[in-house]
């Protein structure tokens, strides 16, 4: 599987929700900075995914554009999804991911946080 195929199949198996592929995807070592945030593992991760699905429906990344680069791949793609209000998200993400022996290893991911603000206040709230 090439980085590109990597990064799709990763994308998509967060937007199903289906861990044991996301983790089949993924070192177990791997970690993930949003925004330059603290790191997340791996576990801590499909944690934030769930929550993410808990308020969002019909969550899904689209309009994907991915290039693979020595060492993994770089992707941009949109956020979207339905909030309970029903209010829209739909929101740029760019994420910088390092592959090795075909599972990632690590992730950058860089989101428009003010376009993503009224997701990250639903997960605020459900906390």
């Amino acid at each position: 599987m090439n980085h590109a195929m990597i990064a799709q199949a990763l994308f998509e198996a967060l937007a199903q929700t289906d861990d044991q592929r996301v983790r089949a995807l993924c070192s177990p070592a791997m970690l993930l900075r949003q925004n330059g945030g603290k790191p997340m593992d791996l576990e801590t991760l499909l944690r934030f995914n769930r929550r993410v699905h808990g308020v969002v429906s019909g969550f899904r990344y689209e309009e994907a554009i991915c290039a693979e680069t020595d060492n993994g791949f770089v992707e941009e793609h949109a956020v979207r999804g339905t909030l309970r209000d029903g209010s829209l998200i739909d929101f740029a993400a760019c994420i910088v991911a390092e592959v090795r022996e075909g599972q990632v290893i690590s992730v950058r991911e860089y989101v428009d946080t003010a376009a993503a603000a009224p997701m990250l206040a639903a997960l605020a709230a459900s906390k």
